[in-house]
């Protein structure tokens, strides 16, 4: 490929739900445009774009993937993504680096959960749309009914250039509203021809319609239109394209991307109406947190940023930048401004999915491949010595699904936890937390298939095969009713032998009062030096938990009598002792366990609000209000035991069609109801 100026380039992310034909269609735009010599996968399950063993075995897109193309003087940096909702941060960095979404909606399934997230993103990030009907050829595929559904979701400015002719299995063609010509197909071939009569009345209809909504963004036209003139179609697309860019229309268009109908058409319609880099305002912070904007000039001061990082056990780290400003060429130093160190780009590439071929220079706008920057993350910025500029990147959104994981051979926790740091360095969605109560290790993310894809790389990519446990609930222990006892632990065997005596009073604190320990003895029952190791023994105590096993809190411990022995008393005999005093203690103290209680905010559609509260209810949720939101959104605030949401994530979604989304933090301990002790094992307490 060549070297492109800004205004020849066109960074588009292409988006929709799982199955809608996303990686289909870019391999299609590939080899209509020249760029590989086949269409679709070869007989291993492998494409251009999905070329992992986890995408392959699984039948679906994991990561982005970079799949440029070329129509006439244009350069098209496609960014093919995942549609499953595990991967939606796959989707919002790929976003980060476009300059168009371009959203791919299946014809027979419609406007699906994933098709509106990345709908809800894109105007998030104030992105322009367009809008890509696929599987215009399956059995109850209908542009009408899909074209109707996309109104009435997401309101105005959907604007159709196209029209099918044919439905299904005889879809062979597209009705052209700008030219108002008909494209139609016979296998790679394409012949134009007058509107066919079938369709002839409708077409009008909708033509008129498209033309009064683009002369509305441009007072000539619109003044030439009035008088009867109708615009050219290069006007037309010339005035289309600005609203494109200011994302107050979002054109839809046709194809099959299996059939390759239309394919080139929208491809020449991306390369004409998508906004180039120039259009994209790059603002980010200076070295004293100030607004600072950067232009898409490449005279002017090499910026770039890290978008994407892909790591390989053989080939080492790869990061997927673009280039904000500047022109980069190999063998430059870039300063990295969030560590402050300096990076050689030894090699910059151009990528197609997993191959690359090698740039002399890449311009401002353009996105490109560098190997080997070991210091570099996803979502640093490189900039030349003395450009101090940092660009907010998106982060992952909470966790909300976890599992318990160790190494399933021993003396693997290193490895374990090396592999896990580098896939976090493709990743950034995956979490690792310790939890000191239960001795667990957590991997978090956004779901089941997203822990388990992470699981298999482990296995694959660092030889790490890991073992998945129930996780574990911290439980706790405290008491109801005051309580008291003696613990002497005496010991002789020849010599100075152990002698301690400790008389303790327990009493239940508040929730969250933690522990209390204080010092009652008079007249020397004990003596002073050995006080602390009464109050060490009963910690210890508490640690290794009560009845139930399971640490006890809230206490407060009184240390009110006691014996020793000139000779035989020491630190180890006190000890002793108030751990004996303290376990004897709670046994008359009516314990109870105690549970973890999370505070959720789940956000729903408004018409899943009664299923959502239902099934809120029957895990022994405290509702505590309900908010309505914009776009018909509800949200819910709830407290709710967190032993009942370790598989909520998976629920939300069934119930909510994936819409749903919560976020989970601790909130208190409370009881937990005595008809449920049982059902607990004492091996939570780790």
């Amino acid at each position: 490929m060549s070297t492109y100026n800004p205004n020849q380039i066109r960074n588009v992310v292409l988006a929709g739900h799982n199955s809608c034909g996303k990686t289909t269609l870019a391999e299609t735009f590939l080899a209509v445009s020249g760029a590989t010599k086949r269409v679709g996968r070869t007989d291993d399950g492998t494409s251009t774009c999905d070329y992992d063993p986890e995408e392959i075995r699984h039948h679906m897109s994991i990561s982005m993937a970079l799949a440029p193309f070329e129509v006439g003087s244009i350069k098209i940096n496609l960014i093919d993504t995942p549609g499953y909702a595990d991967f939606i941060y796959e989707l919002r960095t790929a976003s980060f680096a476009a300059d168009l979404m371009a959203i791919v909606v299946s014809a027979v399934e419609g406007v699906e959960a994933q098709t509106i997230a990345a709908w809800e993103l894109a105007e998030e990030l104030s992105l322009p749309r367009l809008i890509i009907v696929n599987k215009l050829d399956r059995e109850r595929g209908s542009f009408n009914r899909v074209l109707d559904e996309m109104v009435e979701i997401f309101g105005s400015g959907i604007a159709p250039l196209e029209l099918p002719i044919g439905e299904e299995g005889s879809f062979c063609g597209i009705a052209d509203l700008l030219d108002d010509k008909a494209i139609i197909y016979d296998g790679a071939a394409s012949r134009v021809e007058p509107i066919p009569d079938s369709i002839s009345e409708l077409e009008h209809k909708v033509r008129e319609h498209l033309i009064e909504g683009i002369v509305v963004g441009d007072d000539d036209l619109m003044e030439r239109y009035l008088a009867g003139e109708i615009p050219s179609p290069s006007e037309l697309e010339a005035t289309l394209a600005s609203g494109v860019a200011a994302g107050t229309v979002f054109p839809v268009v046709c194809a099959s991307a299996s059939t390759g109908i239309g394919v080139d058409r929208v491809a020449a319609l991306i390369a004409e109406l998508a906004p180039s880099p120039l259009f994209s305002r790059a603002v980010g912070l200076d070295g004293s947190g100030n607004l600072r904007e950067l232009k898409c000039d490449p005279s002017g001061p090499v910026v770039a940023t890290v978008f994407k990082t892909i790591s390989d056990p053989y080939v080492g780290k790869v990061s997927l930048i673009k280039l904000m400003s500047g022109t980069l060429k190999p063998d430059c130093t870039l300063f990295n401004t969030r560590t402050h160190s300096e990076e050689r780009l030894h090699v910059i590439n151009m990528i197609r999915g997993k191959e690359t071929m090698p740039l002399t220079e890449a311009r401002a706008g353009d996105i490109v491949a560098v190997p080997k920057l070991s210091g570099v993350s996803t979502g640093d910025t490189l900039a030349a010595k003395g450009e101090s500029i940092i660009f907010e990147f998106p982060k992952p959104d909470p966790s909300v699904y976890s599992m318990a994981i160790s190494p399933n051979s021993k003396g693997d926790e290193d490895k374990l936890m090396s592999g896990i740091h580098r896939l976090q360095d493709e990743d950034p969605a995956l979490e690792l937390k310790r939890v000191d109560e239960t001795r667990q290790t957590l991997l978090c993310g956004m779901g089941e298939m997203h822990l388990g894809i992470a699981c298999e790389r482990l296995h694959r990519k660092y030889g790490v095969e890991v073992k998945v446990e129930d996780i574990l609930i911290p439980y706790k222990e405290t008491i109801t009713k005051p309580c008291q006892a003696e613990g002497k632990y005496k010991k002789q065997s020849g010599g100075h032998g152990q002698f301690g005596v400790a008389s303790l009073k327990v009493e239940p604190l508040e929730r969250g009062g933690g522990f209390e320990f204080i010092d009652a003895i008079y007249g020397g029952a004990i003596p002073k030096q050995f006080l602390p190791a009464v109050e060490k023994g009963v910690l210890e105590a508490m640690t290794q938990g009560g009845p139930k096993g399971f640490p006890v809190v809230d206490v407060r411990v009184t240390c009110f009598d006691g014996k020793f022995h000139s000779v035989d008393s020491s630190e180890l005999s006190f000890k002793m002792a108030g751990a004996l005093a303290f376990k004897e203690a709670l046994s008359h103290g009516d314990p109870i366990v105690l549970e973890p209680i999370s505070k959720v905010l789940v956000t729903v559609p408004s018409n899943t609000l009664g299923d959502v509260l239902g099934d809120l209810n029957s895990r022994r949720a405290k509702v505590q209000g309900t908010e309505a939101l914009p776009k018909d959104r509800q949200r819910i605030t709830a407290i709710v035991p967190t032993a009942e949401m370790k598989h909520y994530a998976i629920d939300l979604r069934a119930l909510t069609g994936a819409r749903g989304k919560f976020v989970l933090e601790h909130d208190h301990y409370d009881a937990l109801p005595s008809h449920m002790t049982s059902k607990i094992s004492v091996v939570s307490a780790g």
